[in-house]
């Protein structure tokens, strides 16, 4: 049995949950906060990053620069709904996001979030194991493999397993230490 998709899911899982992190609203600036918001513009919504330019100012503040200035109370309205916690405030040229500190309750609820997400993570990867295991499991059934094969083989799946959900844990360290700054 070849684990290289079993691996290939593996990847999947921990690039889903770096992007969920970086969606979690640190005291630094980011623009990766900015990933899900959808702005109402031209009839349709479209993602943030298609209808402006998006730059970190400094630490505590990113700028907004619409293609189109006509479309920056739709922009505006847009960051407003998507709850970001993030100071919003126009010009003429664009818009200007401030980070404000985090207080202690705030970084209480965005290490919760940020433990459910991990164990979102670590719930797929039990599925994907599961999966792995039944179809193991099945080759013996079927006498494709023997019976030592199955146990090396659940070995190292299991093996594989553990290293990915070290390295979740380790995604989730990094998170913890940012939200914890």
């Amino acid at each position: 049995m070849n684990f290289d998709e079993y691996k290939k899911k593996i990847e999947e899982i921990k690039n889903w949950t770096k992007k969920e992190f970086a969606g979690i609203r640190t005291g630094a600036a980011s623009i990766a906060i900015l990933d899900n918001v959808l702005v109402e513009a031209y009839g349709s919504k479209m993602p943030l990053n298609q209808l402006a330019n998006l730059s970190v100012e400094d630490a505590k503040s990113l700028f907004i620069a619409p293609f189109d200035t006509s479309i920056i109370k739709d922009i505006e309205k847009a960051l407003n709904e998507a709850n970001l916690g993030l100071g919003v405030s126009s010009t003429s040229g664009g818009i200007r996001l401030s980070f404000p500190d985090l207080t202690s309750e705030r970084r209480t609820v965005l290490l919760k979030l940020a433990k459910e997400k991990l164990e979102d993570a670590r719930i797929r990867l039990r599925q994907e194991r599961d999966e792995i295991w039944k179809e193991i499991q099945r080759m013996e059934k079927d006498g494709e493999i023997g019976e030592d094969e199955k146990f090396r083989l659940k070995e190292e799946m299991e093996k594989i397993t553990k290293e990915a959900g070290e390295e979740l844990d380790k995604i989730y360290a990094l998170k913890e230490e940012e939200i914890a700054k």
